[in-house]
């Protein structure tokens, strides 16, 4: 007999137990479907913040029984769930596992998605509650949307609730975006409508937020009279590896910069919100995006670069070019680097450094608050030739954490200051594991609660950033090389020398 595993009551950080609901994945073949929302959804129901009655449908162009995707689901959550697996956790969950098998455009298989739903509805005591969550490429958004709606499966009744879940990209500009946003906006109503960003369910994201709003020694210190400048990183030491057929024509800077990074900053320059719920985080979040400008000259405050043949972990890799399935002649950007400015009082003259790319020296992610240097030293000039400026920084992986940089005395008899760290990590301070980011952005789907999500203003402010960046990078040759392996373009190092500044080597 399978039973619900209880939740710890200790247990806060999600603390919340969704009710009467399921979910139906669009693209349950895909490895993002595989990797991480199939194991999400286990790891919810092994810490029972799913309901008993949870459902499950996938939808694929496979010819399936239920038994064969259920299969394929235990397979992914044995292979990657977080938590440990429990058959009895098992047993509950694959009784509301269903498959139906169909294309996009494929009005049958839509009518028997409806059928299993309301199959479910009267099986598993779902009630009508149902996230939609399209794991497929975006040219196929609308046919979706448009067959949800055509056949009543977007429609909510008195006390139900119907929600789709998008991936990113939202769009590749600003006019695609907002189309896409028509298409979605003609179906499902804002509140209803959930662009996952999975780098806002990072728990050292929103340390940000916590570590700005509830000590009193920071916020003083976070504006433009003690911080110099500001430098964010998202670099991977991998390739592109099987996502030729994304990644070209797309590049880093849509892929990581409009989306990820461009929330990074929103939450690192924001004002204090009245509260944490979602309405006041959009708020400031879009203030901070719609204060944000670029230089007039684009040359001189952007970088892109693609990597070359080179090494990478010992080992000799192939240059973008030389990767299956790319163009000989792709111009696509796997090195991306901008020079922002927030245009408010706190944040007046701080440049606000961007940068992410592929084959580069370590996989990192982080953003680091560069404070100016004390206006006066009273040390001997030789005492404090090592010593730099202050730094605060927050790496959201690999190693969670939070640094602080700081002047201190070697010892002996005479005084010589040198940069030390101050280090805080995650795992040797809390005994507790972080639920995964599609933990619990999925949870918040189903509780309908969206502070992580970024809604469709924000998607847009994003893309008037950077079209401007990608329109003024079409018009020139082909990207920067750098060799694998190594940090960027000699541009993006350039790019900062102007300034009389330097990147992070992390």
């Amino acid at each position: 007999m399978s039973r619900n595993p209880l939740r710890d009551p200790n247990d806060r950080r999600l603390p919340a137990v969704a009710g009467p609901c399921g979910m139906v994945i669009f693209g349950v073949t895909g490895d993002l479907a595989r990797k991480k929302l199939m194991p999400a959804v286990y790891d919810l129901a092994n810490r029972g913040l799913l309901p008993p009655g949870f459902s499950l449908v996938g939808f694929a162009r496979r010819d399936w029984e239920d038994q064969d995707f259920a299969q394929v689901v235990h397979d992914a959550v044995k292979e990657h769930a977080r938590t440990e697996f429990r058959e009895e956790v098992w047993d509950q969950l694959a009784e509301g596992v269903r498959f139906v098998p169909g294309n996009f455009d494929d009005d049958e298989a839509f009518d028997r998605l409806r059928q299993t739903i309301h199959e479910l509805d009267e099986l598993r005591g779902t009630r009508g509650n149902h996230a939609f969550y399209l794991s497929i490429p975006p040219r196929f958004f609308g046919d979706v949307i448009g067959k949800l709606k055509k056949h009543g499966l977007a429609e909510e009744r008195p006390g139900t609730w119907r929600r789709v879940v998008i991936e990113k990209p939202f769009g590749h500009d600003l006019a695609s975006a907002r189309e896409l946003n028509d298409v979605l906006s003609e179906v499902f109503p804002a509140e209803s409508v959930f662009r996952i960003d999975h780098y806002l369910g990072k728990e050292t994201v929103q340390n940000i937020l916590a570590m700005r709003f509830a000590n009193m020694m920071f916020e003083p210190l976070w504006n433009s009279n003690y911080v110099d400048h500001v430098q964010i990183t998202m670099a991977e030491d991998i390739g592109i590896g099987g996502r030729a057929g994304y990644y070209d024509g797309i590049g880093a800077a849509r892929d990581v910069i409009q989306n990820h990074l461009l929330q990074l900053l929103a939450l690192t320059a924001m004002e204090e919100p009245t509260s944490f719920d979602a309405r006041s985080l959009r708020i400031e979040k879009l203030k901070v995006l719609e204060s944000v400008t670029l230089p007039r000259r684009l040359d001189r405050a952007t970088a892109r670069g693609q990597y070359a043949a080179g090494w990478a972990g010992g080992v000799k890799v192939p240059g973008y070019h030389e990767e299956p399935d790319i163009p000989a002649d792709s111009r696509t950007e796997t090195y991306a680097a901008l020079r922002l400015e927030v245009d408010n009082r706190r944040w007046s003259g701080v440049p606000f450094y961007l940068r992410t790319g592929k084959r580069l020296g370590r996989r990192v992610t982080e953003v680091a608050i560069q404070f100016k240097r004390a206006p006066h030293l009273p040390f001997r000039r030789e005492a404090t030739e090592t010593l730099g400026a202050n730094a605060l920084v927050v790496r959201v992986q690999p190693d969670e954490g939070v640094t602080l940089r700081f002047g201190s005395k070697v010892p002996g008899t005479h005084m010589e200051i040198r940069d030390v760290n101050m280090d805080f990590a995650y795992g040797g301070s809390f005994t507790e594991a972080s639920p995964e980011a599609y933990e619990r952005l999925i949870l918040d789907v189903l509780l309908g609660e969206p502070p992580l999500f970024p809604r469709h203003e924000e998607v847009e402010q994003s893309w008037r950033i950077l079209d401007p960046v990608m329109e003024h990078w079409a018009e020139r040759g082909k990207p920067e090389l750098y060799p694998a392996g190594t940090w960027g373009p000699a541009s993006s190092d350039a790019m900062l020398a102007r300034d009389g500044r330097a990147w992070r080597r992390p």
